[in-house]
């Protein structure tokens, strides 16, 4: 995906780059990158032959050439189509991309979080769709919307394996952060009489988090991670 320019009044302190630095030595961290990355779309015809999906500027669909090569091998080990009209999205550009992010930590920890689904519980029509305005529209590709899909963050993951890599671990949101204290539990109300101002400033954090780790909303968001040259223990509970 293309970068944006500089935020207006950035610190002079932070860089600003469009590619992945080389050699990082502490944390890479891709919030919801991976799904803006462009994959193809496939779709099980009338037989169940899975072919490419094609669209028009308008949005008008066709299904094309029956998917071939590395996309049909990926599609056959992650996400196989059989019965008619089942989507999928072809994930192999997200591999890519997730495998060279792993690959320019020199010690550290890489860090994907994005909405994302496993083998065994794919959606089966896909999850293609656009964003205009922080609105969720029809994935209409004329440039006036943000078009995203769900990531196989499991396909992305076995990607990024290498000789001496730790195995990557794969988490919602509400476990990560349930890992690293962050509960919303609400705070004892024994505070509000001995500092109200505490009291209020735990009750907004707590308000915070329990949206954060919501089942059905932000805490469904999934978490991928991949040490590199670590004991792995910098995130045990």
């Amino acid at each position: 995906p293309g970068s944006r320019g500089r935020p207006a009044g950035l610190d002079s302190r932070v860089e600003w780059t469009d590619a992945v630095p080389q050699g990082v030595r502490g944390l890479l961290f891709a919030n919801e990158w991976l799904d803006d990355v462009p994959v193809e779309v496939a779709e099980a015809d009338a037989d169940g032959t899975a072919r490419y999906v094609e669209v028009a500027h308008d949005g008008r669909e066709r299904l094309a050439a029956p998917v071939a090569g590395a996309d049909a091998a990926w599609l056959a080990r992650w996400w196989p189509l059989s019965e008619p009209g089942e989507r999928a999205e072809i994930g192999r550009p997200r591999d890519a991309a997730w495998a060279a992010a792993v690959g320019s930590v020199a010690a550290g920890l890489a860090v994907a979080v994005d909405y994302g689904h496993l083998a065994g519980a794919r959606p089966p029509f896909g999850t293609l769709t656009g964003f205009r305005e922080g609105r969720e529209v029809a994935p209409v590709p004329d440039g006036r919307c943000d078009l995203t899909a769900h990531v196989a963050l499991d396909a992305c993951a076995a990607a990024a394996a290498a000789p001496g890599l730790p195995d990557p671990e794969l988490l919602t949101q509400r476990e990560m952060l349930h890992r690293l204290g962050v509960r919303g539990s609400r705070p004892p109300l024994s505070l509000a009489s001995a500092d109200p101002a505490a009291y209020v400033r735990a009750l907004a954090g707590a308000g915070e988090a329990a949206e954060l780790t919501a089942r059905g909303g932000l805490g469904d968001f999934t978490w991928l991670l991949q040490r590199v040259g670590t004991d792995g223990g910098y995130w045990r509970a």
